[in-house]
């Protein structure tokens, strides 16, 4: 047997990491992880980057070579990385997109060449219904089911008047369209802002000036820091709900106290009790020194997914392979799952509610938002 191979650069923008062992497929498997690693919303690449790298790290017996570079959260960076992971590099595998726009420049291209796209998070619907395609697969969720469950938990908590806003972009597209599928109370307003947009006083201003009862905001990263921030400093007092994407583990210590009693969606949290969930949780944090946010266990998942599949069969027989993708045949750290026929979790997505432990600001489930739950575009989806 080999023994164990881990290299990795230290620049920002390119990394590689390679584990070689004998498995039960010979051939070594090439993924390309396109992601971002600085700018806006780094720390979300950054955290999926480190969960893959820690799931084929912890697996310690995959011949698995990973190429890891920096898109800046720009589509065109992100194409010119893929046609070079694609044509030059030879990889199996493409993964990495945290943003929507992104991922629409990078996967139908991608998939339609032959090679296989798995994404850790951006799972717009117009790759899940009609662009959907059997060489794509989401290991995160479809962008409108987190907002869904939201929509449905504010139905069960009596609001009939949210103000409902997100970046104008395809995921916050999605996500208002996916909380109104659900809700069945009234919009007191609805604003698209701009993707990377940090000053949100006109915005708050008209949330002050409507007749809402409560808020929803879909603003990941930076701009959902910025958004609360600003937002508790305003002394408007109405509930605020939102996806996990703007109260999760990363987000919280720049947020601070005012997110305490927050309520969002999340198809993890570090508190499910299985036993992948408890092993990741506590490898994550002996690693890296912090606990694991929404985007590492998703970049955790989509590793072990990978690998369920490699150990199953060489990924040149794409056929083979693409049916063990489909199996999900390991232990997701969100507990039991499947793939719907558009290659979409059907799984539960939890509410959460942002507390202190200690000193240290995290999530706790209080309920479940949606039980085995699919996504409204895979009847679109002829494969």
């Amino acid at each position: 047997m080999k023994k164990t191979v881990l290299a990795a650069t230290t620049a920002v923008s390119v990394a590689m990491l390679s584990l070689a062992a004998a498995t039960t497929a010979s051939a070594e498997l090439k993924v390309g992880m396109i992601t971002t690693l600085s700018g806006g919303g780094a720390s979300l690449g950054v955290d999926v980057r480190d969960g893959f790298q820690l799931a084929l790290k912890m697996a310690g017996d995959q011949q698995i070579e990973l190429l890891i570079e920096d898109d800046g959260r720009k589509p065109e960076n992100a194409v010119k990385i893929a046609d070079k992971f694609i044509s030059s590099d030879k990889v199996d595998v493409l993964t990495g997109i945290i943003w929507s726009n992104l991922a629409m420049a990078v996967v139908p291209k991608t998939v339609r060449g032959g090679t296989f796209y798995i994404s850790p998070n951006a799972g717009p619907s117009a790759l899940a219904g009609k662009g959907c395609h059997e060489n794509y697969f989401n290991a995160a969720w479809q962008n409108d089911n987190l907002h869904e469950a939201m929509g449905n938990y504010a139905n069960d908590a009596g609001y009939s008047k949210s103000f409902i806003l997100a970046p104008n972009y395809p995921a916050g597209k999605d996500a208002l369209t996916g909380y109104k599928r659900f809700y069945k109370g009234d919009a007191a307003g609805e604003i698209y802002t701009k993707l990377g947009q940090t000053d949100y006083a006109a915005e708050i201003a008209q949330i002050k000036n409507s007749d809402a009862d409560s808020v929803f905001f879909f603003l990941p990263g930076g701009m959902g820091i910025a958004f609360m921030k600003q937002y508790a400093q305003s002394g408007v007092d109405l509930p605020v709900l939102g996806p996990a994407f703007s109260f999760d583990q990363g987000i919280l210590g720049a947020v601070g106290d005012a997110a305490l009693g927050v309520k969002n969606s999340s198809q993890w949290s570090k508190d499910l009790p299985n036993p992948a969930n408890k092993a990741f949780v506590e490898a994550f944090t002996e690693e890296y020194g912090r606990l694991p946010s929404l985007y590492a266990s998703q970049g955790f998942d989509t590793a072990n997914l990978i690998l369920s599949a490699a150990a199953k069969t060489e990924v040149s027989d794409k056929a083979a392979f693409r049916d063990a993708l489909r199996a999900a045949d390991f232990e997701s750290v969100r507990g039991d799952f499947s793939f719907g026929p558009n290659h979409h979790p059907i799984q539960n997505i939890y509410v959460r509610e942002v507390i202190k432990e200690g000193d240290v600001l995290t999530n706790k489930i209080v309920s479940t938002g949606l039980e085995d739950h699919s996504d409204a575009y895979a009847v679109d989806c002829k494969m």
